[in-house]
């Protein structure tokens, strides 16, 4: 279930974000996203259906340790003020979850928080909206992924 936000203008339901859609957006840097990508988002954001998963706190903490993330902010900063960014709900990840992305099948790497991620979204329906070609190649591979394509 792969569509590109050109397909589907008017689509005005729930959006899971992708930690690297999260920080762009949170870092203005959203240049790197198609424009109808931006507003659909802006568009989840406005209704409060933008959701962003608990992993995606981990990540951006565990990336920006290991200097492979670099913020406006102090990492700590960042992530307890991103906890308060408008119209960002936030999903948990409970124990279906973390054993549903243990049992994912078919060619995916082996990044724990996109394993997470994908899993998040077959249980609540929500689409991922990300830019990452491994996770939209994913999707396409498998029935029940709902990804929206963000690439340009």
């Amino acid at each position: 279930m792969v569509w590109r936000p050109a397909a589907r203008p008017d689509y005005d339901g729930p959006l899971l974000l992708d930690t690297h859609m999260w920080v762009w957006m949170l870092e203005g840097d959203v240049g790197r996203m198609s424009p109808k990508s931006v507003a659909l988002m802006e568009r989840a954001a406005a209704s409060r259906q933008l959701y962003v998963s608990d992993i995606s706190f981990w990540e951006v903490a565990v990336k920006a340790a290991k200097g492979k993330l670099s913020l406006s902010l102090n990492p700590a900063i960042w992530l307890r003020q991103a906890e308060n960014a408008s119209g960002v709900s936030y999903l948990p990840v409970d124990r279906t979850i973390l054993i549903l992305s243990a049992q994912l099948q078919g060619e995916l790497h082996g990044d724990p928080a996109d394993r997470i991620l994908i899993s998040s979204a077959q249980l609540h329906g929500i689409p991922i909206v990300t830019v990452d070609a491994l996770i939209v190649g994913y999707a396409r591979s498998r029935n029940g992924v709902p990804v929206c394509d963000a690439r340009k």
